[in-house]
């Protein structure tokens, strides 16, 4: 199994969405690469922790690549818009992708660039190692399961190829 850890916007939508992906065999919301430690999610949403709202994806390789999982990725985010993603405005809504296996940024770095082919304005999602991941409260856990009708800036009716 191998892990990536991905922020696009509200963490709702990203995994929601990246549960639905075959080869994903654990989703979970957290918070990551900030400054303060075991945050709550009223002081990240403050923007003043460091912290980006992430998804945690645990995948089986041998049934979806990093790259295959990352095309997926790239299709739900703007990633031309910094610190912002549908109504979302702050840092913690900022995309990014976290590594914690060093043998994956070449496949990361490789996608971004070509991604950047596709848009005139530079793609301005972070690419970085994992420094810190804390597991979000359990309310916001599989969050648009438990409410339906809750706010996605994702189309999660879109097809996941």
């Amino acid at each position: 199994m191998k892990e990536i850890v991905l922020a696009g916007g509200c963490f709702w939508g990203v995994e929601a969405f990246m549960s639905k992906i075959n080869g994903v065999i654990e989703t979970e919301v957290g918070y990551a690469n900030g400054t303060t430690q075991n945050p709550s999610y009223e002081q990240v949403k403050t923007s003043k922790t460091g912290h980006a709202e992430v998804c945690y994806i645990r995948y089986d390789e041998n049934k979806i690549c990093l790259e295959a999982l990352l095309n997926v990725f790239w299709k739900i985010i703007d990633p031309t818009i910094k610190n912002q993603q549908g109504e979302d405005k702050g840092s913690q809504y900022r995309t990014g992708i976290y590594y914690i296996d060093n043998n994956d940024i070449a496949v990361i770095e490789k996608s971004k660039k070509t991604l950047q082919n596709l848009y005139d304005n530079p793609v301005v999602t972070e690419i970085e190692p994992l420094i810190c991941y804390y597991k979000a409260e359990e309310y916001h856990q599989k969050y648009l399961d438990k409410n339906p009708n809750g706010y996605c800036h994702i189309d999660l009716n879109m097809a996941v190829d």
